[in-house]
């Protein structure tokens, strides 16, 4: 027998191991005949130091539902997973590590000494998130893991490097990059987070040279870049400067001449409409510089130190320390001509945490422009679609404004740079050092000593590569051929560009196809009030602790059911522990058809059934599973999690197994097996309806029940998935959904009218037809029981004095007289009504407050609206209410 209460943390990791072992993770041998359908993700790879957030949950839970989908479908399916080597970031991890030890330093020890460190902390530390999403459910096919700088994928990266660099898709270049001047690397976009500052806006006068007295006015948020000025730009229709421009003007402090150019970048309306330009030091001044021909000059060292190209009195000093002593330079000279507060958004690194400097330096860089030509295409032409579809505009946007990728990374943990440098900084790009050293020698006609690029490649590079280097490219692999493109990628929007895009142009290039046919983008988990998750908050929800409370299926459960398109999750525990009671739910009424005898498998035949509630509920589950199928494969998961609650709870286990009691406390041993097989089929076929959301106690439900009947011959994660048979009969569904909505209008109308439970009513069918009378009396016993009622009679009008509920043709009457003090509940709902209609008045008052509006936080001012339109209402049920009553007086 199955156990009184339903305990995850008793079947989870016995059931993940069972399938394990059973090999159900397992894709099909690529090289075999099978199905002719393959289903493939590729999961995006977790970073190597990370843990599993609800990020994650909701990734892989929502993967991992399509992949024991499609699995059950009976296509062949392979979820490829993999980590991260994630650069910065485990670099990062170790160098701590060696510190708290009290170990040298990276650069103490040497690179090679370094790297065996990091691959050393690597196998002892870096499975941690693999562990972590087994407990979760992935049904991953873990024999086929990968690392992105295990042999085969380090294989395609260098392969990939040296062909676009021989294609002139790869090359060396001076621009700006995000420099990290405590990490002393470059660093991507994503891994900048900007941070609004309250800050200054400083206004200095530079005098026009050969105008004595007369000087152009410009505004900056960082003055200390002012000492690598090379121009004032203006906007060529701003009249108030276009006689100026061509001129010069000397720069104060560092004395130096520099020109007055017209440019379409100053905007005439913000500050003075002249603007100075920084090209070593700013994105936007570096495109001015290049469009005007103006000088470059580096003010900064790697550390963000004021170099040798500043005045000598400024040489050596840390950058802000710099700012103050130009400001007061500036007003001493009697150049600053006005100084503002100014709140300005700071560009910080997310891992160093000190502000990024935009810094000129020597990168590698891919030609991003030419191949995402073929990449935007196939989106536009629908090879790859995105789900929401309003996120190809995003990505459109992206694409079509795209810039050179720096792929460089000054770090030691990555992919060395396969180019290697002669004596006179010749450059030998090859897969091998050997091949460098012959084209060295080729090159020289000697043999000579090269030194290898010390740089390492951004995450990014190798990530590009993933669905078709972990199928095993540049190898032609039967897994390539059966897998590749892959189905669905699921990911955030925040890598659209970073990663998707990126995966796209490489598939491209190096495959000729997409490399996936669909991108889900999901949402972000937000806390229950909307906000973002962080730490300093205190607002993060660990997805660990909540599988620990209330195990991994109601965690999978609430991520798919909030999983609605194009809206945030607003995580709440409190649907996490609904969920739970879902799940229990379901495991009491599998008890209740094991005390009956209802285990399956159910063998029936839909048209030799004689019970209308047995023909009912296989119409519903038939409509259940068209529906829910329907949802899945257009991505609507919280539709299908809707879908399967409510067949699961309210309509098999509220109504279906309420009205079957009295079958099997009845004597009619035909219908008693009859509905123990209907109700053993619907079991099993809901449970694998149930599994993708909520595997590990639909297995143990399957496995359980499996023992108390005939034997499964498959476990359930391998079962073929619900089919629609054709079962619908409409004469049960009328008689059955006639009954429910019968019974569940009397409930409500005695909740309303404040009945006591205990009290059984009388009810009178007036104006009933003859079928109508006849389902009234077929369903007598179940009537009085579920409705509490005391007596059913017929007639031709409304008895006087009865509460009157509409019943299709008929009117159903139920005599209140005695029962409720019909004043006394007139008074107690008025009451009520007042206290609602107040609460509205303060609300409707609130949301009307333009001042309210622009100040509260916007999940304050949703709560307020949710608030409203519950006690909207509320209010509607008591005027109804009390409408009821006039009537019976």
């Amino acid at each position: 027998m199955l156990d009184k209460t339903y305990q995850p943390k008793d079947i989870e990791e016995r059931i993940y191991d069972a399938w394990e072992e059973a090999g159900a993770f397992k894709a099909g041998d690529p090289s075999s005949t099978g199905s002719d359908e393959n289903f493939c993700i590729v999961i995006p790879p977790p970073n190597v130091t990370g843990s599993l957030h609800m990020g994650h949950a909701l990734n892989n839970s929502l993967q991992d539902l399509l992949i024991r989908f499609e699995r059950m479908r009976g296509k062949n399916v392979l979820w490829q997973p993999g980590v991260d080597h994630a650069g910065i970031a485990t670099q990062m991890v170790v160098e701590r590590q060696l510190a708290e030890q009290g170990l040298p330093g990276r650069r103490e020890m040497g690179r090679e000494a370094f790297l065996e460190k990091v691959w050393a902390w690597k196998e002892e530390s870096g499975g941690t998130i693999v562990n972590q999403l087994r407990r979760l459910g992935a049904s991953c096919d873990w024999s086929r893991e990968r690392f992105t700088m295990d042999e085969g994928l380090s294989k395609a990266v260098l392969k990939v490097f040296v062909s676009l660099y021989k294609e002139g898709l790869i090359y060396k270049d001076k621009r700006l990059v995000n420099w990290d001047p405590k990490l002393l690397t470059a660093i991507s976009d994503l891994e900048v987070e900007p941070v609004e500052t309250n800050g200054h806006m400083w206004h200095f006068k530079y005098p026009i040279e050969g105008e004595e007295g007369q000087f152009i006015t410009v505004v900056t948020t960082r003055p200390e870049t002012m000492l690598g000025d090379t121009g004032v730009a203006v906007h060529p229709d701003d009249e108030r400067y276009m006689a100026l421009v061509g001129r010069m003007v000397r720069l104060p402090i560092s004395d130096r001449l520099i020109p007055i150019v017209a440019d379409e970048y100053p905007d005439p309306e913000q500050g003075s409409g002249a603007v100075k330009m920084t090209p070593a030091h700013d994105f936007n001044d570096f495109e001015v510089g290049r469009r005007q021909n103006l000088e470059m000059i580096n003010i900064f060292d790697e550390t963000a130190h004021l170099n040798e190209n500043v005045p000598e009195a400024y040489q050596g000093m840390e950058r802000f320390e710099a700012r103050k002593k130009i400001v007061a330079e500036m007003d001493a000279l009697g150049l600053l001509e006005k100084v503002e507060d100014h709140q300005l958004t700071v560009p910080y690194g997310d891992r160093s945490g000190v502000v990024i400097e935009p810094w000129l330096t020597d990168q590698w860089y891919v030609n991003a422009e030419t191949l995402a030509g073929p990449a935007i295409e196939a989106v536009k032409s629908g090879q790859t679609k995105f789900v929401p579809g309003n996120w190809d505009k995003t990505y459109f946007e992206w694409m079509n404004n795209i810039q050179p990728w720096c792929i460089s990374r000054q770090l030691w943990w990555g992919h060395q740079i396969p180019a290697w440098y002669g004596e006179d900084g010749a450059v030998f790009v090859a897969e091998s050092e050997a091949e460098a050293l012959a084209d060295a020698e080729a090159h020289y006609g000697r043999a000579v000593t090269l030194t290898r690029d010390e740089d390492v490649l951004d995450t990014w590079f190798s990530s590009a590569l993933w669905p078709f280097s972990t199928l095993g490219w540049p190898e032609n692999t039967a897994e390539l051929q059966r897998y590749y493109p892959t189905a669905t990628l699921s990911t955030a929007f925040d890598i659209i560009f970073f990663w998707v895009a990126r995966m796209m142009m490489m598939g491209l290039h190096f495959m000729k196809e997409v490399p996936f046919d669909t991108v889900y983008i999901h949402a972000l988990v937000r806390d229950e009030h909307g906000k973002k998750m962080s730490k300093s908050k205190g607002n993060v929800v660990d997805p660990l602790e909540l599988i620990d409370e209330y195990g991994a299926d109601a965690l999978r459960f609430t991520m798919a059911a909030m999983a609605a398109q194009g809206r945030d999750v607003n995580m709440n525990v409190s649907r996490v522990a609904g969920y739970r009671n879902f799940a229990t739910k379901l495991w009491n009424a599998a008890r209740f058809a094991e005390m009956n005898g209802c285990v399956g498998p159910g063998e029936i035949s839909p048209g030799d059934l004689k019970s209308s509630l047995n023909r009912w509920i296989l119409s519903e589950l038939e409509g259940t599973i068209t529906s829910v199928t329907a949802s899945i494969e257009a991505y609507r998961f919280n539709e299908a999690a809707s879908g399967v609650y409510h067949f699961i709870w309210h309509t098999y286990c509220d109504w279906y197994v309420e009205l079957s009691k009295p079958v099997f406390s009845g004597a009619d041993k035909a219908l008693i097996t009859e509905t123990r097989a209907v109700t053993a089929h619907v079991l099993d076929e809901m449970i694998k309806l149930l599994h993708p959301f909520m595997p590990f106690m639909t297995e143990e439900l399957w496995q359980r029940l499996g023992e108390q009947g005939r034997k499964r011959e498959t476990m359930l994660i391998t079962a073929p998935w619900p089919k629609v048979s054709g079962v619908e009969d409409a004469s049960a569904a009328a008689e059955i959904n006639w009954l429910i909505a019968l019974i569940s209008d009397i409930r409500s109308a005695r909740s309303e009218m404040n009945v006591p439970a205990g009290a059984k009513l009388a009810l009178v069918m007036a104006h009933a037809n003859d079928e109508t009378i006849a389902r009234a009396e077929k369903f007598d016993g179940t009537l009085k029981q579920m409705a509490r009622l005391s007596d059913i009679s017929f007639d031709a009008s409304v008895p006087k004095g009865s509460l009157q509920i509409v019943c299709g043709e008929a009117v159903a009457c139920l005599k209140l007289e005695g029962v409720i003090d019909v004043g006394a509940e007139t008074e107690r709902l008025n009451k009520e009504l007042g206290k609602v209609s107040g609460e509205i008045k303060k609300l409707s008052g609130k949301l009307s407050n333009e001042q309210f509006l622009s100040k509260a936080p916007a999940n304050v001012v949703e709560e307020q609206k949710r608030r409203l339109a519950e006690e909207g209402e509320q209010k509607e049920q008591l005027e109804a209410a009390l409408k009821r009553l006039a009537e019976l007086s």
